[in-house]
């Protein structure tokens, strides 16, 4: 399995202080943050965009933006979405048509592909084509546009289905996620987990990022002996 990787939700985070937030989180041991995008159609709510990225990326030199695009068009803002920094481009199976072009060019503009599923899509929505040239896939534990949403257990199996199909791939999960439930997850086959208010909200939150990632290196050593 993939490598254990923590992807603190910046969404959580204080937006005054953006910069000095994200700096915090690497020197606590993320190696990714996560960037939600929102444009008030493919949800309700509005965040930040590229202009933002590009403030943060000239801010963080090095910095991996694990960018999570909760758009009705995700066609139209690669781009952008490069242009400001962005390492990884995760888009929804639900807004677009044509997900294998949008990988390709997400691809053409050097950045990771990531393709999400909220949690009323079946992880079949993933097929083997789109598996076969993805780099990660991210499986939504609530519903995308708000932070502080409580976890849906009912998600998870999901996670089990697409670690089982997809053996070697990255498998994100996003949403409600932090100590009381990483063993679940990771259990599931996650091996990047994003976390918002458990880690930005924490006393100390270098302690929840180290918690995160053991729990996960634990689920696989117990996966890898019963191989």
């Amino acid at each position: 399995m993939p490598r254990a990787i923590i992807s603190p939700s910046v969404l959580a985070s204080d937006f005054g202080q953006l910069t000095a937030e994200c700096k915090r989180m690497i020197k606590g041991g993320a190696e990714w943050l996560h960037m939600d995008v929102m444009d008030g159609h493919f949800v309700p709510n509005i965040t930040m965009g590229a202009p933002i990225l590009s403030c943060v990326s000239k801010g963080v030199p090095g910095i991996f933006m694990d960018c999570h695009m909760m758009v009705a068009k995700p066609e139209q803002w690669v781009g952008d979405i490069a242009d400001a920094g962005g390492a990884l481009y995760c888009f929804h199976i639900e807004a677009t048509s044509d997900p294998l072009s949008l990988i390709n060019t997400i691809h053409e503009r050097k950045m990771k592909a990531g393709v999400a599923i909220s949690p009323d899509t079946p992880s079949s929505a993933i097929t083997d084509e789109i598996a076969a040239v993805a780099d990660m896939l991210l499986v939504m534990t609530v519903y995308p546009g708000q932070g502080g949403q409580k976890f849906l257990d009912r998600c998870v199996p999901k996670v089990s289905e697409l670690r089982a199909r997809f053996p070697d791939i990255d498998i994100e999960v996003d949403g409600g996620v932090g100590p009381k439930n990483i063993d679940v997850c990771a259990a599931a086959g996650s091996n990047v987990i994003v976390a918002g208010t458990a880690i930005f909200g924490a006393a100390n939150a270098e302690e929840v990022i180290t918690t995160l990632k053991s729990s996960v290196n634990q689920a696989q050593a117990k996966i890898a002996a019963k191989e």
